[in-house]
């Protein structure tokens, strides 16, 4: 049986001719990319995290998705004007989702915001704004025409597991973040990084848990995008 991959989603308002809704939202590249790699996705809405333990009983995997930032009183950070969409109860929900999948050590990626929320909820803390860290860093925030393909390289460390997952050492990658990770957590370690030196994929420590965290989109390079559709495929192999 195909395992089931739950997906974090955010929230958006939909404007309609009969007026405007909040809706959960989640990018079809997300629902696409888990049944390409043979799992099938099941959307998961932030709500009170004691629902958590009856979720998890149930998934075999999770995708903590991207979006809006992470509000910086959850890391010790301080407010930014760059700091945009934190939602408070997305916030409580995907970092005690985060812990609980750490504790089960349930198959899990982590994309983007994920990376970021596995990071704060394992004690890391991040940089509010990648722009205002220096004028040598690469530009992270590229968006317009062409912004979900490959716009910088990111080495992976040889031999770890998310080189094992792409299976690749070095590859091309969008980005469409503006923060990144500055304290890494207890019990991760750093995987990959961009030329600049930011962190651009995170492992566990402990090998036994199938977790993989990445910076990046790779659901918007889409299946015959080898690292890309292999990173999924990791994932629901896991899971299954």
């Amino acid at each position: 049986m195909a395992p089931l991959i739950g997906i974090t989603t955010g929230l958006r308002t939909l404007h309609s001719p009969t007026g405007d809704y909040l809706v959960h939202a989640l990018g079809r590249n997300y629902t696409e990319m888990v049944r390409h790699a043979g799992g099938v996705p099941v959307l998961l809405t932030a709500g009170d995290p004691g629902e958590i333990p009856a979720l998890l009983g149930r998934l075999d995997g999770v995708v903590l998705s991207g979006g809006g930032d992470i509000d910086p009183a959850r890391y010790g950070g301080q407010p930014h004007p760059a700091v945009y969409g934190i939602d408070p109860v997305r916030d409580e929900f995907e970092i005690a989702l985060a812990r609980a999948l750490a504790e089960r050590q349930l198959p899990t990626a982590c994309i983007c915001r994920g990376l970021q929320v596995m990071n704060v909820a394992m004690g890391g803390s991040l940089i509010e704004d990648i722009s205002a860290e220096g004028p040598d860093l690469l530009p992270h925030w590229v968006d317009g025409d062409g912004s979900y393909l490959p716009q910088h390289p990111v080495i992976i460390e040889p031999g770890s597991v998310t080189a094992k997952a792409l299976g690749t050492e070095e590859l091309g990658v969008n980005t469409l973040h503006h923060q990144a990770v500055r304290r890494v957590g207890a019990g991760l370690v750093v995987t990959g990084r961009a030329p600049d030196g930011v962190i651009e994929a995170l492992a566990p420590e402990d090998a036994s848990w199938p977790m993989l965290a990445v910076q990046w989109h790779p659901e918007y390079l889409g299946p015959e995008h080898a690292p890309s559709a292999s990173f999924f495929e990791t994932l629901v192999r896991a899971a299954g």
